[in-house]
């Protein structure tokens, strides 16, 4: 599948929406990158003199492109042929190492590593880097993908 039509499917919109691109994409994995803008409302109160991404943050940017991205990617024959989808989304669990900060207007990597792919749940080992190449987090996380293909 596409990589546009990837972000296209995305059930998220803006300014909840942490993919910006997508690098590469294939059955083990996935690569993409998002800039934080430095005028996102969370930056106001986190922290008084010195604004970080909060780590729930940087979790569902790793979410989204790695557990999301990779999910739409890995159910691509079935939604192949569909401009839109219905899917719906949950995450399971996620277990996050935090290491660094992540400053207003900076640009992220995020790679994930899939380590199955059954019955619709994904889990996925993901790393996010900083423009440095520096890692900030890493962890697991799984959620489930349920796809509605006839609208009901």
């Amino acid at each position: 599948m596409d990589k546009n039509k990837i972000k296209l499917l995305l059930p998220y919109n803006q300014p909840f929406l942490f993919v910006d691109d997508l690098i590469t994409v294939n059955d083990n994995g996935i690569e993409g990158v998002y800039t934080f803008d430095k005028n996102s409302s969370f930056y106001q109160g986190h922290f008084k003199d010195f604004p970080v991404t909060p780590g729930v943050v940087l979790t569902e940017c790793c979410a989204q492109i790695g557990l999301v991205c990779l999910g739409i990617y890995l159910l691509g024959d079935a939604i192949s042929k569909k401009n839109t989808i219905d899917l719906q989304i949950a995450m399971s669990s996620s277990e996050m190492e935090f290491y660094l900060p992540v400053l207003p207007g900076e640009t992220v990597t995020v790679n994930s590593e899939k380590i199955y792919f059954r019955f619709n749940k994904l889990k996925c080992k993901v790393k996010l880097f900083n423009s440095d190449k520096k890692l900030v987090c890493k962890g697991t996380l799984a959620g489930m993908l349920k796809l509605n293909l006839d609208g009901k």
